[in-house]
């Protein structure tokens, strides 16, 4: 059995150096998300990180990270599957990982693809300028705002705004719940509290826009690669014409500044949700990470 150990900030630089090695991977594969999502736990095993996650009684193998051949990885994660009596199921392919594992075993794995779980990649020009015609109805967002809120406020998160960012961020899952009982919202807002505690042991990059006083949002990220910067959690009030138009397309030109190697923006998934679907295929897309997941066919 693997010695997985759960994924601590003291693993950040040890796993960012598998992560961060320029290969385009969904989301999942950022160590805040790891660090934030579900139960994550991790070992390096002969020079590749492995992984075993845990959602309520769900559970995964991501598919490994690291160079070389995979048959002998994978067997130890099937072995150690076999070991803890439970299913063999890995996530987090692309097309040429899910590819690989077939060749590897031929019919012995089904794939499956699932649109809710695929990631939204953006040219971060795109998202910093909302230049062109196809962005026209977002220019117009960001322009009302400008002239509806003047003097507004751009800061990164710290410890004087931190309350009323906290606050503000309560309020919003107090205000989404009443509003969607059926919904469950409960992991989501656990990892987002924990993300602001934690915000700077996790080397988030952040933005508060606020006008006299009042947060209208806020948002946090990191980088998932060296060219891809992942955005991980962006709240606005949405009452506020323009709010998340204007944290968008202000963040995306703070880290195109800050970082000019990154050409991508990775706005995570859609989860399925119809408005969330909307909003993110509104911003056009790049491309999509389609990820794959596997399991031992019965």
């Amino acid at each position: 059995m693997i010695d997985f150990k759960p994924v601590s900030l003291e693993d950040k630089a040890l796993y960012e150096s598998y992560l961060l090695d320029g290969k385009e991977r969904g989301c999942e594969y950022a160590f805040a998300n790891l660090y934030l999502w579900g139960q994550q736990n991790g070992a390096i095993y002969k020079d590749h990180l492995v992984l075993f996650s845990r959602f309520g009684d769900f559970t995964v193998y991501p598919y490994p990270v690291g160079k070389g051949d995979k048959k002998e990885i994978i067997d130890a994660l099937m072995e150690d599957a076999k070991e803890r009596g439970i299913p063999f199921r890995m996530s987090g392919m692309c097309e040429e990982s899910s590819q690989g594992l077939e060749e590897t075993y031929p019919g012995v794995f089904e794939f499956w693809y699932d649109r809710d779980f695929h990631d939204y990649v953006y040219d971060i020009n795109n998202l910093a300028d909302l230049a062109g015609r196809k962005y026209h109805r977002k220019k117009n967002h960001y322009n009302r705002f400008q002239k509806l809120y003047p003097g507004y406020k751009l800061e990164e998160l710290n410890e004087t705004n931190f309350p009323a960012v906290f606050e503000m961020v309560n309020n919003w899952y107090q205000d989404k719940k009443a509003k969607n009982p059926e919904e469950d919202y409960e992991m989501e807002q656990k990892a987002m509290i924990q993300a602001l505690w934690e915000y700077e042991k996790l080397g988030f990059e952040t933005l508060v826009l606020s006008h006299k006083g009042e947060i209208l949002a806020v948002t946090l990220g990191s980088r998932i690669t060296q060219t891809t910067f992942g955005v991980h959690f962006e709240k606005a009030k949405g009452e506020i014409d323009g709010a998340y138009t204007t944290i968008t397309s202000e963040f995306a030109k703070r880290i195109r500044a800050k970082y000019p190697e990154i050409l991508y923006m990775n706005r995570e998934e859609d989860m399925g949700v119809e408005g969330l679907r909307k909003s993110k295929e509104s911003y056009y897309p790049h491309h999509m990470i389609e990820k794959c997941r596997a399991r031992i066919k019965e």
